[in-house]
């Protein structure tokens, strides 16, 4: 039986959620291995004079231990 930890994280963009989630695989990935899910736990977007300017995601990441 192995076993699976789970980390939360916050990633953010200023094009869209998708690649706001895309950054956080990318940048947890850069030190964890086995990475196998992402649960978007939440979703956020900063606004400035009328206009979205930023995405932000709070993320779950799962994965395996050696």
């Amino acid at each position: 039986m192995g076993i699976v930890k789970v980390i939360e994280v916050i990633a953010t963009s200023d094009k869209s959620i998708d690649d706001a989630v895309r950054n956080a695989v990318t940048e947890v990935s850069k030190t964890v291995r086995n990475i196998d899910s992402v649960f978007v736990k939440d979703i956020k977007a900063h606004v400035k004079d009328g206009q979205v300017t930023t995405f932000g995601v709070i993320c779950q990441l799962s994965f395996r231990v050696d």
